[in-house]
């Protein structure tokens, strides 16, 4: 019977996460959480790697903010899109590859990545505003609004 109760709970849960597209936050950090996206060159290399690898794997990738140390964005799967990792494993080579280039040497990110599959009853306004806010608790901005590598890389309709 207790079997029967918690099956009904999850198949319940499963309806508040699956019943549209999915959304996942990601995180992903550098390497012994060096500062290297400080470099205004890097942070804005990362913006078209981001774009570039979204383009490549089938992903939607929405809002993002970079920090010196790790990158927030949102996004999620158009219909044929590869596995999340893919879009990863796509977006850090890029990246890597864009550093190498800038004369960063060494590893640039940490080997795992942080996701997070939004919840249709959790709040990805709240989320985002929470996550934009980062560089004003970290001191780099006195408004979110002035930190230049933070925006969307949402497709627009024309």
């Amino acid at each position: 019977m207790a079997d029967e109760h918690w099956q009904r709970d999850h198949l319940h849960r499963l309806g508040l996460v699956f019943d549209r597209q999915p959304m996942y936050f990601v995180t992903a950090c550098t390497a012994d959480r060096r500062p290297v996206l400080a470099c205004e060159e890097l942070a804005g290399r990362l913006v078209v790697c981001l774009r570039n690898a979204a383009d490549a794997t089938g992903w939607w990738v929405g809002r993002y903010v970079v920090m010196p140390d790790h990158v927030h964005f949102f996004c999620a799967p158009y219909v044929e899109a590869r596995g999340l990792s893919a879009l990863m494993k796509q977006f850090k080579g890029a990246m890597t590859a864009e550093a190498r280039a800038a004369g960063h040497h060494g590893r640039l990110w940490q080997p795992e990545f942080f996701d997070h599959l939004l919840r249709s009853d959790e709040s990805y306004h709240a989320k985002w505003l929470y996550v934009r806010e980062n560089p004003v608790r970290d001191g780099l901005c006195a408004t979110a609004e002035e930190r230049p590598y933070q925006g969307d890389l949402s497709p627009r309709e024309g």
